[in-house]
């Protein structure tokens, strides 16, 4: 959580390259104060920093849409006023898509002054050749994309791999299992990969999809969109989307309750016996009803 002094050090007005030309209107100083409040709130619920050891580089993943701007945009702040004891750099991984305009991110990066590697692996190729026609690409592409990740994260000397994935991406997933999965599920805030060497962070896991568009509108970052491979229509995440936001404009406030809800389980009023011991029940003991 942030303290006084750190609440201040948002006002100050110095500010990291990555914010200059951003507006002055309350409205925008609001949402950033917001946003830099609700990932230092993810950041310490989750226990994303290690407070022993030798202090820690994280890599940052870009890929140019506007939730990975707004994660590198807050970490920066938050490292530049000296709140996140982290070294980052960012990273953007180029799939060989067709269309993927090569020189926007490592342009902008230099501009910014942000550390960062520019990795080039042509996934899109492999996903062409081994997914049927007709079928999206995403699940395939997400699972060759993490695996070049992990392998640049070990390379750089990274200890966690992070993404930019919002509160809005964690409910969608919550429903894609709950719908499609047979299971009570989603994207956690942080997890250790299955090497065990390498943390995943998901420091955005409070922030509201819209805040994170508004923000990156406001900026004017250079957005890459995320339907490159032509692979977006009909997706179940599309669909579960155009649910909640349903859901949302009928009851207004309904995504924020449905992410509390995440956060306030309650195993021994779900059906899951490995997480909770219903066998093991007993009665208080209510001494001798017996009659004579």
């Amino acid at each position: 959580m942030l303290d006084a002094d750190e609440a201040d050090a948002t006002e100050a007005d110095d500010i990291h390259p990555l914010f200059h030309g951003a507006p002055k209107t309350t409205a925008f100083r609001k949402l950033r104060k917001r946003l830099v409040r609700e990932t230092r709130e993810a950041i310490d619920r989750y226990g994303m920093i290690d407070r022993v050891g030798p202090r820690a580089r994280w890599l940052v993943c870009l890929s140019g849409g506007k939730d990975s701007y707004t994660l590198l945009a807050i970490l920066t702040e938050l490292q530049w006023r000296g709140l996140l004891p982290v070294d980052l750099l960012a990273c953007n991984l180029d799939q060989g898509q067709p269309g993927f305009p090569a020189t926007v991110l490592p342009e902008f990066l230099a501009r910014m002054g942000v550390p960062h590697r520019i990795e080039y692996a042509d996934t899109y190729s492999i996903v062409k050749d081994k997914v049927p026609q007709g079928r999206t690409y995403c699940a395939l592409c997400s699972r060759l994309r993490r695996g070049n990740l992990y392998r640049i994260a070990r390379e750089e000397g990274c200890s966690a791999v992070v993404l930019g994935h919002h509160r809005d991406d964690i409910l969608e997933t919550f429903f894609l299992n709950l719908f499609h999965g047979g299971k009570l599920a989603t994207m956690p805030p942080r997890l250790l990969n299955d090497e065990g060497d390498l943390f995943v962070h998901r420091p955005l896991a409070h922030v509201a999809e819209e805040d994170c568009e508004a923000f990156a509108q406001a900026m004017g970052y250079p957005i890459i969109p995320c339907d490159l491979c032509g692979s977006q229509d009909g997706l179940q995440r599309q669909v579960i989307k155009r649910m909640l936001d349903e859901w949302e404009t009928r009851a207004p406030g309904r995504r924020g309750k449905m992410f509390s809800a995440l956060m306030n389980a309650r195993p021994s009023h779900l059906l899951d016996p490995e997480l909770f011991d219903f066998a093991g029940l007993a009665r208080a003991a209510t001494g001798d009803n017996s009659t004579d």
